[in-house]
């Protein structure tokens, strides 16, 4: 099988189904920024996180893959997974297993600390955009999105972030303190 098909040199890529649509749909930016998301965190493990943290984000990976694919599928097709509410069950209980481990924040943080710290912050960026294309995508099309798509990419930038905070604590590196140019005026 050829990685070029030149089936997309005329501005357009195809759905799962067959569909055609324009490089620039919202289905699309939804797909590709999720898509997005998944490399940053696979950036994020290659980046040196500690055993248990490297586990919980290679099974984020593959659950993003079916954000993916469930994006990519409009309607219903029986070989697609679809996000459900056990990923979001999972996220949830990872949440709270890493808070446990975490002092409660007292202030806001920057993006930082530990290079894999910082690339978990940087997916956790990547996944709000995510997020925001799935709303304009539920908000502008006829068709029905999985609404467990949008509480899953609400639910992993949450995640994501306790998770820097945790690669962090792992590595006994602060979480960087935002300096707020009122305090330090003060």
């Amino acid at each position: 099988m050829k990685i070029y098909t030149r089936t997309g040199d005329s501005g357009e890529t195809g759905l799962f189904g067959g569909q055609r649509v324009p490089k620039d749909d919202l289905r699309v930016h939804a797909y590709g920024t999720t898509d997005e998301c998944n490399a940053a965190v696979g950036v994020a493990r290659a980046s040196g996180l500690d055993a248990g943290l490297d586990a919980l984000l290679s099974e984020v990976q593959n659950q993003l893959f079916v954000v993916g694919a469930d994006l990519a599928t409009p309607g219903e097709h029986a070989l697609v997974p679809r996000v459900s509410e056990a990923e979001i069950a999972f996220l949830e209980a990872s949440i709270d297993q890493l808070e446990a481990e975490l002092a409660p924040l007292r202030q806001f943080i920057l993006p930082g600390g530990t290079s894999a710290a910082a690339h978990v912050h940087l997916a956790r960026t990547i996944c709000r955009r995510a997020e925001r294309w799935v709303v304009s995508l539920i908000q502008h099309e006829d068709e029905d999105v999985n609404p467990q798509i949008l509480i899953y990419l609400n639910r992993l930038s949450d995640f994501l972030f306790v998770a820097a905070r945790a690669a962090n604590a792992r590595a006994a590196k602060p979480d960087v303190p935002w300096a707020s140019p009122r305090t330090a005026s003060s």
